[in-house]
């Protein structure tokens, strides 16, 4: 039988590498064009290199507040150490931007010890769109009280920053396990509206929680009319779309838009088909360095792709 302290520190390399393999994505601005980079490469915690371009924003995704189950009893020991990397940062920027699932179970002191947490960060603005988790309760209001302001209470909004167009999309509030998302006509012809006269260098960032493309759909991994959304934002020299949901980063570039889906903060995912449904995805410890990792992300100006390099924490 292992000792307390043979457990302990199992459980503090566990949660450090739960960090390292999910702690967000910084996204810097150069020439017009975003690159997403892992957040523990931008720290300088894992390779002491300082990120190049404008430090946008970091995305965070998929906290989980309020989740105890064996893939991570301490979500918000994982969330504490995220918000040090941020803060540790040599570039640090002064966004943050949430891509849902705050909450796990959209409960009253989730979102009170979420906010707390959230609170330690060093930035200017925290912008937030919900998950599915975080809009479970009856009448969805505990996460609106909380952060509707900037939408109206309807969800979606958008702002601009530092030259760069963002809309925030709200694609959970009919959410069935399995089933794909939708935006819905109101929010849709709300985007249509929202980018006309806008000039098309304007460089555009898109968050949502679930994912914009259809990645998986026998889990629902996709929203059913963002070929809609997408044909507002073709016209767009460079437009970024970033989501949570799986918990694991899966990218595509098409044409001039590069999608993007972030690692959670509280526990991995299967990949798509790996496991007869989605979930929280629990390893032995001494294969949790192999599931999670670091990824470092490269801009290719000819022919404009990004280039994605992973690296294990094995």
């Amino acid at each position: 039988m292992a000792s307390d302290a043979e457990n302990t520190a199992s459980r503090r390399h566990a949660l450090k590498c739960l960090a390292y393999g999910g702690a967000g994505t910084l996204f810097t601005l150069a020439g017009g064009v975003l690159t997403p980079s892992n957040l523990a490469f931008a720290a300088g915690e894992v390779t002491g290199r300082r990120s190049s371009g404008i430090p946008l924003f970091v995305q965070i995704s998929d906290t989980h507040i309020g989740f105890s189950k064996d893939a991570n009893p301490d979500v918000a020991g994982t969330l504490k150490t995220t918000i040090e990397l941020v803060n540790a940062m040599p570039d640090r920027p002064d966004m943050v931007i949430h891509t849902g699932d705050i909450t796990h179970l959209s409960k009253a002191a989730e979102f009170d010890t979420a906010a707390l947490l959230l609170s330690a960060l060093r930035v200017t603005e925290v912008h937030t769109t919900p998950g599915e988790h975080d809009v479970a309760d009856a009448t969805a209001s505990e996460y609106f009280n909380r952060y509707g302001k900037p939408s109206a209470n309807r969800g979606y909004y958008s702002f601009d920053h530092h030259g760069v167009h963002f809309v925030g999309l709200i694609n959970v509030l009919q959410f069935k396990p399995n089933s794909l998302a939708a935006l819905g006509p109101e929010q849709l012809e709300w985007l249509e509206a929202d980018l006309k006269g806008r000039s098309s260098s304007t460089p555009v960032v898109v968050f949502a929680h679930m994912p914009m493309w259809n990645i998986y759909e026998p889990w629902g991994w996709g929203t059913a009319d963002a070929d809609q959304a997408m044909g507002y934002l073709r016209r767009f020299g460079s437009v970024t779309v970033i989501n949570g949901h799986i918990h694991q980063i899966v990218q595509k570039v098409e044409g001039n838009i590069t999608f993007h889906t972030a690692r959670s903060t509280a526990y991995p995912q299967p990949a798509a088909g790996a496991a007869p449904a989605p979930g929280p995805l629990k390893v032995p410890a001494d294969q949790l360095p192999k599931m999670l990792g670091v990824s470092s992300v490269s801009f290719k100006r000819h022919p404009g792709t990004l280039t994605l390099t992973d690296r294990t924490l094995a």
